[in-house]
């Protein structure tokens, strides 16, 4: 939508307007010169007389005709720097109408450190690399072990989501366990809110040590409602054994054997792919998070939603400027 406009006639530098006063400075100290110059003349000659002394005494008088002109080629110059305008074009703005919530898995098997420095550190940097590559989505946060919890509602602030990263923690729920479903569930409570035209996408960033022995059905019910998911797998197929704790102690099962967690590439693989979405590996290169973007994206471009209006003037400085130069030309002919 655009609408034009020739009302609003206003300067988008009103500050350079009071150079407008310069010209009357000089206009008055040359008065004040010139009226200390009487005062000495009317030592030597009678008042009457003063008029034609000063024409003879003089080269010129005060306002000549050069005063006059620069005068007005400074005041328009002045009028320019000042940046008229009148009339505008109002503009819509349009934004990716895209959602993106990212499930964060926060068990106690993201504490492995197969990958350096661990699960849970690499997977926050690939978070962060996924705010970094966002191509204007709106980004929400949800953090899972055994039960959900909302980190940030989907907002467009991701300044907002890039600091809240460094504050979360493996001791954000205490019931520890790994509960895909829950979490799932809450994310599609949270699309529910958002407008029916816009694309929506889920990720989720995990080892794929799941509570559930099957995630693929909850999967394919967001499908049907229009989500994508996609999965990013964060640890190695070798494993590593899970800390219990920050004391050096590891984790044990119900029979007392240490447990080894491992990445559980299948199950990503199977829950992406019930997803309409794509699984990547998490790694130190951008490759990863660039493929889930341009994934994303693929899906999204072609939906759109309004940002807000934005007001376009038309500036007119070059009126002023125009009349300068067509001023300066004429003196300039007329002098030669």
């Amino acid at each position: 939508m655009m609408a034009a406009d020739v009302s609003g006639w206003h300067f988008a530098q009103p500050g350079w307007l009071w150079g407008l006063l310069l010209p009357l400075l000089v206009w008055g100290g040359l008065r004040w010169r010139s009226g200390k110059m009487d005062d000495r003349l009317a030592r030597y000659a009678d008042p009457h007389l003063l008029p034609r002394v000063i024409l003879e005494g003089r080269e010129a008088p005060i306002l000549t005709r050069w005063f006059l002109l620069w005068s007005l080629l400074w005041l328009l110059g002045v009028v320019a720097l000042a940046g008229p305008r009148f009339g505008y074009t109002d503009v819509q703005r349009y934004r990716p109408a895209t959602r993106v919530m990212i499930l964060l898995d926060v068990s106690r098997s993201m504490a492995a450190t197969d990958v350096k420095p661990s699960r849970f550190a690499r997977a926050q940097q690939e978070i962060s690399d996924l705010l970094s590559a966002n191509a204007g989505f709106r980004v929400g946060l949800i953090a899972f072990a055994s039960v959900p919890h909302v980190v940030a509602p989907i907002t467009s602030d991701e300044e907002t989501l890039r600091h809240l990263l460094p504050a979360l923690s493996l001791d954000l729920i205490r019931l520890q366990g790994s509960r895909l479903g829950a979490a799932l569930d809450r994310a599609e409570r949270l699309f529910a809110s958002e407008p029916t035209q816009t694309a929506r996408a889920l990720i989720v960033v995990s080892d794929g040590d799941f509570a559930e022995a099957e995630v693929t059905a909850p999967v394919a019910r967001l499908r049907r409602a229009g989500v994508r998911v996609h999965a990013l797998g964060v640890g190695t197929a070798a494993g590593a054994r899970v800390p219990a704790d920050g004391a050096g102690h590891w984790l044990h099962d119900a029979h007392g054997a240490m447990v080894l967690s491992r990445l559980s590439e299948n199950r990503l693989q199977a829950l992406a792919a019930a997803g309409g979405g794509v699984y990547r590996r998490a790694d130190f290169r951008r490759s990863d998070t660039d493929d889930l973007v341009a994934a994303i994206t693929a899906h999204s471009a072609r939906r759109l939603e309004t940002e807000g209006g934005h007001r376009i003037w038309h500036e007119r400085y070059y009126l002023p400027v125009g009349l300068m130069l067509g001023i300066w030309l004429y003196a300039y002919l007329r002098s030669g």
